[in-house]
């Protein structure tokens, strides 16, 4: 008797595991509450896998020998409550996949930043002519590239939502770039959770394996003392010189003990803005050398990258005023790297739904940096309490060509206007993605007219 897979969930990732699971002659069916994306339909119809969509039907799911749940479904949804009483093994799309490769990961996270180390990783290893594959949380479905095509090596970015539902999955090279609170509804509101779901990435690691992480993050420091991690350790840091590991020196970026032979990169080699950045660099470059990538490959490299949008993304310079879209900000700790990327003046844009922000943590670079706030979104009172005596000017507005207007009306030449949200958008906006490009269609339209 075949064995059965359910699915939950039907995006990239539920479509691609469904898919792989047919392949290799499960009995496969697919559930998703929502109504499914015509392009994955799609799929499934053509690799005849039943699905069902607008509902979770208990009867069929809790025949399953084992479920496969898609990252963006709560554990407090109905149906994982129903499943967890059943105590059918639950797993992620990356831990089903990989049963299926003879690859080596690299696997990335942290709760800021691991977009940005992904796509960089993937891009030093794929320029040095290195096979490579791309998944998680970018990228193709990992399962459904093992249908497709296996490569010698594959660079994930892992959630916290991911590496809860890992048991097996074994990374030869892993990254943690930071912990800082968020997605904490998730968890019940308690950090130390979310700091143990994030080590996750760490948990099947052996000392023949290599775990890259930020050496000034007080979470991850505070997890070593209390748990022993068995992976040869290697810290990236900013503020002082290391016996082994990468650190900035001045203008350097040094290496030390990684790879062969020690060898260091000027700061001006990379295209990257913010500290912030320095240490998804350091931690990139790392994970490209233990793969064998020389250091003259990853310097050129390092000099073509272009990073994904909505990341501190140049948008355009209207009569002297630059303005940048760094929707994907949507914690107070992504915008603390924004606001000290910058020693010009700011006219910031933020707002959204609130995360339960402690805005306190930028009051320093507030006052150093921002001269105006231009509130975005639909209750704005916590932002106007917390900056309304550091800064000149707060307006509001609910749009982001609104936010454009204004922030270009407030602003002088030479300043920046930094669409920085520290917020979710969906008061407002679909996701963060359509918060940003609006923000950019609205500058480019000022441009032509301003």
């Amino acid at each position: 008797m075949k064995k059965r897979i359910v699915v939950l969930g039907g995006g990239e990732s539920g479509v691609g595991a469904a898919s792989l699971a047919k392949v290799k002659g499960y009995d496969v069916f697919l559930s998703d509450s929502g109504i499914l994306n015509e392009k994955y339909r799609k799929v499934l119809l053509e690799n005849d896998i039943n699905f069902e969509e607008g509902k979770h039907t208990p009867t069929l799911i809790l025949t399953a020998d084992e479920i496969i749940k898609s990252p963006g479904i709560p554990e407090s949804a109905p149906i994982m409550n129903t499943i967890f009483k059943s105590e059918i093994k639950v797993i992620d799309e990356i831990e089903f996949a990989a049963r299926f490769l003879d690859a080596k990961f690299i696997a990335i996270s942290g709760t800021n930043g691991k977009t940005t180390t992904t796509l960089l990783t993937y891009h030093l290893l794929k320029e040095a002519g290195i096979d490579v594959g791309l998944a998680g949380n970018v990228g193709q479905s990992l399962a459904m590239q093992v249908i497709d095509k296996q490569h010698e090596y594959y660079v994930l970015e892992l959630s916290s939502f991911q590496l809860d539902y890992l048991y097996d999955f074994k990374p030869d090279v892993a990254i943690l770039l930071n912990i800082t609170p968020d997605h904490l509804d998730r968890y019940s509101y308690d950090l130390d959770k979310y700091v143990t779901s994030k080590f996750g990435i760490a948990n099947n690691m052996r000392a023949s394996e290599k775990l890259i992480y930020f050496n000034e993050d007080n979470l991850i420091n505070g997890f070593f003392k209390k748990h022993k991690i068995k992976a040869t350790k290697y810290p990236v840091s900013l503020s002082g010189e290391l016996p082994k590991g990468a650190y900035k020196s001045g203008n350097q970026l040094e290496f030390v003990g990684v790879g062969d032979g020690d060898f260091s990169i000027p700061q001006s080699e990379v295209s990257l803005r913010g500290n912030h950045n320095l240490i998804n660099i350091m931690s990139a470059v790392m994970a490209a050398r233990f793969t064998g990538v020389g250091e003259e490959a990853i310097t050129a490299s390092l000099k073509t990258f272009k990073n994904a949008p909505h990341r501190l993304e140049f948008v355009a310079d209207v009569n002297g005023i630059d303005f940048i879209n760094d929707s994907k900000a949507t914690n107070v700790d992504a915008v603390s790297y924004a606001l000290a990327s910058f020693d010009r003046p700011l006219i910031w844009i933020l707002g959204g739904i609130d995360k339960g922000n402690d805005y306190a943590q930028l009051n320093t670079l507030v006052k150093k940096n921002v001269r105006g706030i231009i509130c975005l979104g639909k209750e704005n009172e916590k932002i106007k309490d917390a900056f309304s005596n550091q800064v000149e000017e707060i307006k509001e507005t609910d749009s982001a060509s609104g936010a454009v207007k204004l922030a270009y009306e407030m602003a002088d030449t030479g300043d920046i206007v930094l669409l920085s949200p520290a917020c979710a958008s969906f008061d407002l906006f679909n996701n963060y993605e359509e918060r940003g490009d609006k923000f950019k269609e609205a500058v480019r339209k000022l441009k032509k007219v301003a």
